[in-house]
């Protein structure tokens, strides 16, 4: 898992169309017990390089009714984006997730868990990505 996340975090597909360039954020570990997949980081978090570091984070951690230091600990938390960079901002809200990550990266890192972790999708672009058939 280690190596994998550290070719994540050096990824550079999708680049070209990003405002603020490359810089993927996520995490996991192979025994982490709750794997939550997400829309992409905002501009706050692309900033501070650390996953949901923002105002949903805190919003997201009191319905989780975990501390902070709980949250932040790998093993209990993988935080796994449908797109790993900030995608830039839209007239109203953030641009949506760029397609190429989930696609890419999302099973690799999935057949890297040992345990079977819950799994917790968030927002519409996780809930289509993973609830609706795929059509062929």
């Amino acid at each position: 898992m280690k190596q994998l996340l550290t070719n994540i975090r050096k990824c550079t597909l999708c680049e070209a169309h990003l405002p603020l360039g490359a810089k993927p954020i996520l995490r996991a570990n192979t025994h982490s017990k709750i794997v939550l997949i997400s829309q992409a980081p905002g501009r706050v978090v692309h900033k501070s390089g650390i996953d949901w570091s923002d105002q949903s984070g805190k919003k997201l951690r009191e319905w989780l009714g975990v501390s902070e230091e709980a949250f932040y600990k790998d093993k209990n938390f993988a935080v796994l984006p449908m797109a790993f960079c900030y995608p830039g901002k839209a007239k109203s809200g953030d641009l949506p997730p760029r397609k190429e990550c989930a696609p890419q990266w999302h099973q690799s890192v999935i057949n890297h868990f040992k345990n079977d972790p819950l799994y917790i999708l968030i927002g519409s672009y996780a809930c289509q990505y993973y609830l609706e058939e795929k059509k062929t």
